[in-house]
Formats: C-alpha cells, sequence, structure tokens
C-alpha cells in the first residue's frame, strides 16, 4: 500500500492546485483580472452615459437658470463623473504597461484599487445627481431628501449587506473565506 500523500495535488501543467477550484495561484490570479475586467465593463457603460449626460447639461436652453449653488454642485458632478470614467479606463492602461513583467498579482491588486475608486466615484455621481436634478425641478430640499436617499440605498446596498454577509460566513466558516 503506498503512503498517503499530505501535500497539495499538482496540475499537469505544474504548480499546487489552491481551493476548492483545484487552480493554480496564476490561474487564480487570471480569473481576478477577468473578473475585474468584467466588472469594469459593467461600470463603465454606466459612467460613461452620467458624463455624456451631465456634459450635455451645459447645452440645454434651462442651463442658465441654475443658481451658483447648483452650477457649483453640477461643476463638482462633472469632474467626478469625469475622473470617474477616467479611472474606469486605467486599469487597461495598467495592464498593457505591466503586461509580460510577471507582475500579473500587483495588476490585479492595481485594477481592484481602481475599481473600488470606480464604484465610490459612480456612487457620489449619482447622489450629486439625484441632488442636482431634484434641487433644480423642486426644491433645495427635495434635493437633499434625494441625495440622502440615494446615499442610503448605496450604503445600504452597496456596501452593509455585503460586509455583513461576508462577516457572517466568516464567523460560521472561517475556512470558506479564503484569498481571492
Amino acid at each position: 500500500m503506498a503512503p498517503e500523500s499530505t501535500s497539495q495535488p499538482e496540475r499537469p501543467g505544474g504548480g499546487d492546485v489552491t481551493g476548492d477550484r483545484h487552480e493554480t495561484e496564476t490561474e487564480r490570479l487570471d480569473r481576478n483580472w477577468t473578473d475585474v475586467l468584467q466588472e469594469l465593463r459593467v461600470v463603465q457603460a454606466g459612467t460613461q452615459i452620467l458624463t455624456a449626460f451631465l456634459l450635455a447639461i451645459a447645452f440645454q436652453p434651462r442651463f442658465p437658470e441654475l443658481d451658483n449653488y447648483q452650477l457649483l454642485l453640477y461643476l463638482a458632478l462633472v469632474s467626478v463623473s469625469i475622473t470617474t470614467t477616467l479611472l474606469s479606463l486605467l486599469p487597461v492602461s495598467a495592464h498593457r504597461i505591466l503586461f509580460g513583467h510577471l507582475v500579473k498579482e500587483a495588476t490585479v491588486q492595481i485594477g481592484d484599487r481602481m475599481l473600488r475608486a470606480v464604484l465610490v466615484g459612480v456612487s457620489l455621481s449619482m447622489i450629486g445627481t439625484a441632488m442636482l436634478i431634484f434641487d433644480f425641478v423642486i426644491s433645495r430640499q427635495a434635493g437633499v431628501i434625494a441625495a440622502v436617499t440615494v446615499a442610503l440605498i448605496v450604503l445600504a446596498l452597496g456596501l452593509i449587506i455585503p460586509l455583513a454577509v461576508r462577516g457572517s460566513v466568516a464567523r460560521r466558516h472561517p475556512e470558506q473565506v479564503r484569498k481571492g
């Protein structure tokens, strides 16, 4: 009878198998990079559409009716939206620069951080856009209420609930919490 091996099984291409996915570290990094790109694709279209919408507002006949507060809010929104759109494109640039230099882990980390910044930018843009529209169409108070409502939705659905689920899984099944 052969002795049992306690080491990780090896892949046909070499390298240890990690986790339930039976993938090497390189395969895990490739999967994580693909996930980052897919998530960026989702937010890029929305970010670009929102930026175009905000830029088009300046050419509308009622644009001169904005008061100083609304004008400053509009310019802040345009700035955040353009920055967010730019950030959603930069992971591809980082990948092109780093491609072939055997730094996939750093590339994935850069992409992840930029994606997180994009999500913050999209959230701020949506909150501010709701505020601007309700402020202009109804009243300043309605704008504040709209902004607070959107902010609460973003916080609840985009941050608090996912963190609660992650914490719950970590407490119940700590062995399931693993890297990527």
